[in-house]
């Protein structure tokens, strides 16, 4: 569901759930103004590589990629006065979170769950800081609560402190109201040590000592003197898997943990033996305290992407698409610039910022510069799976007056919620945003995120009937989700709209290696690395670096590197601008 609360000094998600549409669509659905320059969702011109590049084929920075992290990176060093060239293969914006219209339905290809996106100060989402850093707004709608179809039964689930009791006395058992309980006391608490460090204060020099260190030891000092001796030691478990607090705490209901599993699930693609326990706990302080509420943007994610090109653009960025890199330069042991498919070499002049995946990033390497034992690493990181989506446009008619915007289907919790074919999440953001579908029509995005066996379609012919059974085969379990979950109203051969993206849709697309979600990290075992290479001037961003996974994490990736680029002065400068 892309969730995207955020810890504050750890990775937290928004998986990115990118799927397009075929190449046969998109010369049908891409907009464009009466002069032929392509339009975002909110009619602002993105610059094409013939009209940027031969004026000024150099900056101080090159960015590789426009997802999420990578327009983080380039607006907050605009911001800091630095050139900045960001250069987007695709020809939209966004990466994972770009949107795309089709006959009037405009739909999100990725994140469609957000919290913290309007919030302000120290513990904010990350995402929020950096919008606020470059002057930009995010008007968003406000829900609750989200319909949940497990084995025993379905429900509306709602945040706050005290409704998900209800749900556990109906769809449970006594005990597990209980051991719900003895969680929330146990974890809670925690909290304040979570959200003391924010990832704005973040560099890659020592200089962090400065804007961190001593910026924010009162206040993780506080928060420790809060939780007293026990709490204290409890908080040293937060970068451990949070699996281990659960065992420590004897919960054995399986209600209890098959929800918490499934909450992890949703955060980061793994399990509680997994996911790291800062993560999960930030979660629960902000799903369970009076007054939360969840948001999504009207004109959905592709107004979080116009935001930050509006911020890149204010302070002098450049964005140019259908710019595709092939290489990374590297010469006298530094990265230099890069050269696109076209031939044409841009040098940058002081870094070469990376937002492709760490596969894909030593792709674009020479080989005879990476040291072995980086190309070892990356290879063998593990990779999580890829996914299934299905975009729908339909007619409202005959669809529930109080239909949800989320949707989450769990088959069987004894497969576990990561087995693939199991759990699908669905996302019907016009029900807050009208205007994402022509009147009286509803568009809806339904997908099983990080679970899909990329070795099913690896070597298929897109064009193939086998290719278009085994995506007739693969889709179906999401097409029962969605009947389940829209009712007798719906019919599948009424809709508009019928798209199904698989895991070649995002290898080809999102230039993503094996269709991947990203990294199989799982806490406790390994970390995400950090954001430097051992090519000096090659710096990396996004979901293959620290803090990981997710909206929040890669926006916080990407502002951790640009501050990195400049000095601390520079860097203390825009925290206090921001009030962090």
């Amino acid at each position: 569901m892309a969730l995207s609360v955020v810890p504050n000094f750890v990775k937290f998600l928004a998986p990115p759930n990118p799927t397009f549409k075929s190449s046969a669509d998109r010369k049908s659905v891409v907009a464009r103004n009466s002069n032929g320059q392509q339009l975002s969702s909110r009619g602002s011109v993105y610059l094409k590589e013939k009209k940027t590049l031969p004026e000024k084929p150099e900056a101080d920075v090159v960015i590789i990629g426009s997802g999420i992290g990578g327009l983080c990176c380039g607006a907050l060093l605009a911001r800091y006065q630095q050139d900045v060239l960001v250069l987007e293969s695709h020809d939209l914006p966004g990466g994972a979170a770009h949107s795309f219209d089709v006959k009037g339905y405009k739909f999100d290809s990725g994140p469609s769950l957000f919290s913290g996106l309007q919030s302000r100060g120290p513990q904010a989402n990350p995402l929020a800081q950096i919008l606020d850093a470059l002057g930009e707004s995010l008007p968003c709608a406000t829900y609750d609560s989200w319909m949940v179809y497990i084995p025993e039964g379905e429900f509306l689930s709602r945040i706050g402190p005290t409704e998900f009791f209800k749900d556990l006395e109906k769809y449970a058992s006594p005990n597990a109201v209980q051991e719900w309980k003895k969680l929330l006391d146990a974890i809670l608490p925690l909290s304040g040590a979570a959200m003391a460090l924010p990832p704005l204060s973040i560099r890659g020099d020592l200089g962090v000592l400065s804007t961190a260190a001593a910026r924010y030891a009162p206040s993780l000092l506080k928060s420790f003197v809060q939780m007293g001796p026990q709490g204290a030691l409890g908080a040293t478990k937060l970068l451990r898997p949070f699996s281990e607090i659960i065992d420590g705490l004897e919960l054995k209901d399986p209600f209890i943990r098959n929800w918490v599993d499934l909450l992890a699930f949703l955060l980061a693609g793994v399990k509680t033996n997994g996911i790291l326990s800062a993560e999960m706990i930030y979660m629960f302080a902000e799903w369970y305290k009076p007054g939360c509420c969840l948001e999504y943007p009207i004109n959905g994610s592709a107004a979080i992407v116009d935001a930050l090109v509006r911020g890149l653009e204010k302070f002098g960025g450049r964005l140019s698409l259908e710019s595709h890199v092939e290489k990374i330069v590297v010469e006298d042991d530094r990265a230099i610039g890069v050269k696109l498919r076209s031939g044409q070499f841009i040098r940058a002049k002081k870094a070469v910022v990376s937002n492709a995946s760490m596969w894909d990033t030593l792709r674009l390497l020479p080989t005879e510069v990476v040291p072995k034992s980086y190309s070892d690493r990356i290879n063998k990181t593990p990779q999580c799976e890829s996914f299934m989506h299905l975009h729908l446009g339909f007619d409202a008619e005959g669809i529930r007056d109080d239909l949800g915007i989320h949707h989450i289907v769990v088959n069987d919790w004894e497969r576990g919620v990561d087995a693939d074919q199991n759990v699908v999440l669905i996302s019907v953001p016009s029900v807050l945003s009208p205007n994402l579908a022509p009147p009286g029509k509803h568009v809806l995005h339904a997908y099983m995120p990080g679970t899909e066996p990329f070795e099913l379609w690896e070597g298929l012919d897109r064009k193939s009937a086998e290719y278009r059974n085994l995506k007739a085969e693969r889709s179906e379990v999401m097409w029962r989700a969605v009947e389940r979950a829209l009712g007798p109203g719906f019919n599948r051969e009424k809709c508009e709209v019928k798209l199904v993206g698989s895991p070649l849709t995002h290898q080809r697309f999102l230039r993503r290696n094996r269709g991947t979600y990203g990294p199989a990290i799982q806490a406790g075992k390994d970390t995400f690395p950090g954001h430097s290479t051992p090519i000096p001037q090659l710096y990396c961003c996004g979901d293959s670096t620290f803090p990981g996974i997710g909206v929040p994490a890669v926006a916080a990736s990407g502002a951790i590197v640009a501050n990195s680029l400049v000095s601390v002065s520079q860097h203390s400068q825009l925290l206090d601008a921001i009030g962090i």
